[in-house]
């Protein structure tokens, strides 16, 4: 009688066995897309982590990857030159043989600085020739300061080696390409196109454009100047 229980226990066991290898087959398996899942995860978090902190040591590169309507105007045109100058600088590589000046940008209209006309972006030309020097300078390029003077002047209100004296410069060395622009004003800014220009052939070797919008200077104003005559603004821009 034993023998026959322990017979009929034996055949209930061998006929679950393969259930009970299929569910531990199953929970293996399971287990192992858990782990890998995980891994992926982990690895995810970590290199996102990293990343964020990557970028949020340089304010200009989460300022570029943001929307641009959503940075403020006011005090930000050193940002709005750093795009520029990032699209203008895209497929040029820096040489130790080329030397760059950078020029001011002007009106496109008179290629020439108006000291009269009252434009929120007057000074916006001159804004550019400083911000480009910088951005070239950063990122490897060479560039010539040719209104440096032959000494340091000295008067009773300043000290100061810049001029725009002739006779007071000092002797330009060689030039390969310019960095110039022009500006188209409009009523709420400033179209503005730069370019890089090759000296001995005159050719254009790299150009970008960029809108810059008028109250990088100051803030909005109801009344402006066109073309000579003051317009009252309604409303926001």
């Amino acid at each position: 009688m034993f023998g026959l229980i322990q017979l009929a226990s034996y055949k209930r066991s061998a006929s679950n066995a393969p259930k009970i290898a299929g569910y531990c087959t199953v929970r293996c398996t399971f287990r192992c897309i858990l782990r890998n899942t995980s891994r992926a995860i982990s690895a995810g978090l970590i290199l996102a982590i990293i990343g964020g902190c990557q970028s949020s040591d340089d304010p200009k590169a989460q300022m570029s990857q943001s929307d641009p309507l959503a940075v403020p105007a006011l005090g930000n045109v050193e940002y709005h030159t750093y795009i520029l100058a990032n699209e203008l600088f895209a497929d040029l590589r820096p040489s130790r043989q080329a030397r760059y000046a950078v020029a001011g940008f002007v009106p496109v209209d008179t290629m020439k600085y108006n000291k009269n006309d009252q434009h929120p972006l007057m000074m916006l030309g001159h804004q550019l020739e400083q911000g480009m020097m910088t951005e070239a300078t950063k990122r490897g390029f060479t560039t010539q300061e040719f209104k440096l003077s032959n000494d340091i002047i000295v008067n009773d209100e300043s000290d100061r080696v810049l001029t725009r004296n002739i006779d007071q410069l000092s002797d330009i060395e060689r030039v390969d390409f310019y960095i110039t622009g022009t500006l188209v004003y409009q009523q709420s800014g400033a179209v503005v196109n730069a370019r890089i220009i090759n000296v001995r052939n005159k050719d254009v070797v790299a150009a970008a454009t960029r809108f810059f919008p008028a109250e990088i200077f100051w803030e909005e104003e109801r009344v402006t100047s066109r073309n000579g005559r003051l317009y009252r603004t309604e409303g926001g821009r």
